[in-house]
């Protein structure tokens, strides 16, 4: 049986990126992207490393202003 791992990525000055959970390598699980202000992206789930369903992406207030699916 394989296990989820979390992963987390940064930015170069050090702020948080990226954050979510691999399975076997590939992504899996619900995924965010952050500025480097820490305001909220993008977020969005992957099934087998493929981005699947709703994929927002938020303003600088943090407001879903787009909404991709996948």
């Amino acid at each position: 049986m394989s296990k989820s791992e979390s992963y987390t990525q940064f930015h170069k000055d050090g702020s948080l990126w990226a954050t979510g959970q691999l399975l076997n390598g590939a992504a899996t699980g619900y995924w965010e992207w952050f500025r480097k202000d820490g305001t909220k992206l993008r977020s969005g789930t992957f099934e087998n490393g493929h981005q699947v369903g709703e994929w927002p992406t938020y303003d600088q207030n943090g407001s879903p202003y787009k909404v991709t699916q996948m």
